[in-house]
């Protein structure tokens, strides 16, 4: 059963893992089809019944897991342990809150299963390996954004004194908004610059903003790398607690030193 459930790098385990992502999606679009008035209406009693199909099969889930680990207050008292049981309690709530305002909440509260996709970093294996990477690079980016608050105070200033107001810069804030805007080339469009001379400086802070997009990606690959090469880890999990993210070499579960 822990095999089943908890590695990934076997045959079994993969096909639980891509059938569980299946009925995670599933799950998910069926809560999002309850809250479209239209189809709820029509097809209510059918959503309702798919709802208790998949909560009860996500039940099981959560038991298996519970009942293959030797120590299953790890799992239980983990993140994504506290996120799986999460996703199934509101359904079993909504017995007791029977009122409709409490049930619409509880419904709400439903959406919290689509936290449960977070398990597509099984079939990744690198989830530890792009946390040390952003870890390592965060002061680089700290400095990258530093830099690029201070480029879009100074540019929005600098049109603000360009511009007049009835082109849409009629504060200062408002002028770094822009800039902010253009910079990141998203462009809405709802401010623009009229006069030549803010169009020239409009035109070099687009040009600069596609430069700027591709730092906080170079850096980061370039940790990843590092760490990449320096550090390689398995997808094994351990029998025990049910944690992954060994390395390649480990004997024992870094987390709860039971051997692998």
């Amino acid at each position: 059963m822990h095999e089943i459930i908890f590695e990934s790098n076997t045959p079994s385990g993969k096909l639980f893992d891509i059938g569980l992502l299946i009925a995670i999606l599933l799950s998910v679009a069926v809560v999002m089809m309850e809250s479209v008035a239209s189809v709820a209406s029509e097809y209510g009693p059918l959503l309702r019944s798919l709802e208790w199909f998949f909560t009860i099969l996500f039940t099981l889930e959560y038991i298996a897991r519970v009942l293959s680990l030797r120590q299953p207050k790890y799992y239980i008292t983990s993140f994504l342990g506290f996120i799986d049981l999460l996703s199934i309690l509101p359904t079993y709530l909504s017995i007791v809150f029977v009122g409709a305002q409490a049930l619409l909440v509880v419904r709400t509260i439903r959406l919290i299963r689509i936290f449960r996709i977070l398990k597509l970093a099984r079939f990744v294996g690198e989830a530890d390996v792009l946390a040390a990477a952003l870890r390592a690079s965060r002061h680089k980016i700290i400095v990258f954004l530093v830099v690029v608050v201070s480029s879009v105070t100074i540019m929005g200033s600098v049109m603000y004194l360009i511009e007049s107001s009835e082109a849409g810069f009629t504060s200062i804030p408002v002028s770094i908004y822009w800039a902010i805007v253009t910079l990141t080339t998203v462009g809405y469009g709802d401010i623009a610059p009229q006069t030549i001379l803010g169009q020239a400086l409009a035109s070099v802070i687009m040009v600069l903003g596609y430069g700027i997009i591709a730092v906080p990606t170079g850096i980061v690959t370039a940790e990843f790398t590092n760490i990449k090469f320096n550090k390689k880890l398995n997808n094994v999990a351990c029998l025990n607690c049910g944690r992954e993210g060994h390395e390649i070499d480990a004997v024992f579960c870094k987390y709860c030193g039971e051997k692998l």
